[in-house]
């Protein structure tokens, strides 16, 4: 961590924290509705009310995020979630369950329109607070550190809730995400930029620039399109887990808890390997492969101990290819036009989960568990296996060495 500069420390303590906060909460709004409701529509419900709003905001506010100072609006943010957690502890407080559930939804309905623009602009920023020879590995440490709060935070808070009423985490995390503003308001503003006139004219000619440019660069939609096919498959695989552990290996609770579990440290573990590992397109796209490859392994899987290591062994080399084709987005893009193209990126990502969890539960296919898990994992290795081929007539492998692409 010391080669790393004071703002980037900063922005990855913020990080820690809003992630912790963000698991915790999540965890407690599915309980408490569940208490309130007894009910899976209302579960799946709430769901749609962070993720549909997610997406529209995702879709449309592109074009202002470049004319926005991504420090202060992360800053903001932040505030913007802490207060959104205090809505469900007063609605307790006062002792109305539909004041509660009213308040579980605004909560969920902010944390959607939150998410999208908080990703996009700490992506974003990224170049600004790194040296460029330092991206692929701050890439891979935020998103370690992401995954790893995954495994975390559901343990602690189960550990919380041994000694403390489930409404009580609301406050918690409510403050955490203040002590996430705080580590942020340590990034110096970089840029006092004057926010542009929100109007029409101006949204739809910046809507229609941002993906012009997004376009005049293939290798960044070529690297996007891959991001997607992993995004696609994470989303079906929450939808299959639970089955296949409990109902194809005939598993208990606690050997579906491991295989849960696995895939964060495996990604932990990768986070250090991408430190070891030289810096190559091959390296980039044989994690993407290898990672594609955990998930067709579990076809032939019969063994719940080997349905662990699939899952440790695809966390371990997916971080080789996301911290890598991340690093080579923020830097080939242009600076002026990141904060844009970040969101680009991220409504492709975000849209694909969706489509994942929609293949992985239609019965429209008439796919069993382990034939699903074959094809989202030939999704993701086929295009690899090309772009791998590809790079291997590049005359310079080195991805840090490469040089910008020009746009005609």
């Amino acid at each position: 961590m010391k080669k790393y500069s004071k703002p980037f420390k900063a922005l990855w303590i913020g990080e820690i924290i809003s992630e912790f906060a963000g698991a915790a909460g999540g965890i407690i709004n599915g309980l408490l509705l569940y208490e309130l409701t007894g009910s899976k529509e209302w579960m799946g419900a709430l769901w749609l009310i962070y993720f549909i709003p997610s997406l529209i905001l995702q879709g449309i506010s592109a074009p202002f995020l470049n004319h926005v100072v991504k420090e202060k609006m992360l800053r903001n943010i932040q505030l913007i979630r802490a207060g959104a957690y205090l809505l469900p502890l007063a609605s307790y407080i006062l002792g109305t369950d539909l004041g509660i559930i009213l308040g579980l939804i605004v909560l969920q309905s902010l944390l959607g329109l939150m998410q999208p623009i908080y990703a996009s602009l700490s992506f974003s920023l990224l170049p600004d607070i790194c040296k460029e020879e330092e991206l692929v590995e701050a890439n891979g440490l935020l998103d370690g550190t992401i995954r790893l709060m995954s495994f975390i935070a559901p343990g602690a808070t189960s550990l919380f809730l041994l000694v403390s009423p489930v409404h009580f985490i609301y406050g918690f995390s409510s403050a955490m995400f203040f002590v996430s503003y705080l580590a942020l308001s340590r990034i110096p503003q970089s840029s006092t930029k004057r926010v542009a006139t929100w109007t029409k004219k101006f949204w739809w000619a910046e809507m229609k620039e941002g993906y012009r440019t997004f376009f005049k660069y293939p290798r960044l939609m070529r690297l996007t399109i891959l991001s997607s096919t992993v995004q696609f498959a994470v989303g079906a695989t929450l939808v299959l887990s639970v089955p296949f552990i409990r109902g194809d290996l005939d598993g208990h609770s606690w050997e579906y808890a491991i295989f849960s579990s696995a895939f964060p440290v495996g990604y932990a573990i990768g986070m250090v390997l991408l430190t070891k590992l030289p810096k190559t397109y091959q390296t980039m796209y044989l994690g993407l492969i290898g990672g594609g490859l955990s998930f067709v392994l579990l076809f032939f899987v019969n063994s719940i101990p080997f349905a662990w290591m699939c899952e440790l062994f695809g966390g371990m080399l997916f971080p080789l290819f996301n911290a890598q084709s991340a690093a080579i987005f923020q830097r080939e893009a242009p600076r002026n036009r990141l904060t844009q193209l970040s969101a680009v990126r991220l409504l492709f990502l975000r849209v694909t989960m969706p489509l994942g969890i929609l293949f992985a539960s239609s019965s429209f296919f008439d796919l069993s568990t382990r034939q699903t898990y074959a094809i989202v994992g030939i999704v993701i290795v086929l295009p690899g296996l090309l772009c791998l081929f590809a790079s291997a007539s590049q005359p310079e492998n080195n991805l840090l060495e490469k040089k910008k692409q020009k746009t005609s």
